[in-house]
């Protein structure tokens, strides 16, 4: 039978260091031991979990009413024509070749 080689496992690239106070610690570290984690592997997930939703409130936003009606309206309309980016986007360029 042949051997098949292990995958190997990513790399860990970077480095965070925290300064943490006993009590915040102990509570982090208490809570790593509930979820039968370590006290990395809690804190890497659930910092990771904090700022995806950061970046998701980013990018979801909410408008009243007549702000919606607003957006709705300006997307609706049709779109300005601007005769240099016209020129740009048809006539033929070099990058077009022979």
């Amino acid at each position: 039978m042949g051997t098949h080689p292990q995958p190997k496992r990513p790399l860990k690239e970077s480095k965070v260091q925290l300064r943490l106070r006993p009590a915040q610690k102990e509570v982090i570290s208490q809570a790593a031991q509930v979820k039968q984690t370590t006290l990395t592997s809690f804190m890497v997930e659930h910092a990771l979990s904090a700022a995806q939703q950061v970046l998701a409130e980013q990018a979801h936003f909410e408008l009243s009413p007549e702000r919606w009606e607003a957006f709705c309206a300006a997307i609706d309309m049709p779109p300005k024509v601007i005769p240099s980016l016209r020129r740009l986007l048809t006539e033929k360029s070099v990058f077009d070749g022979d």
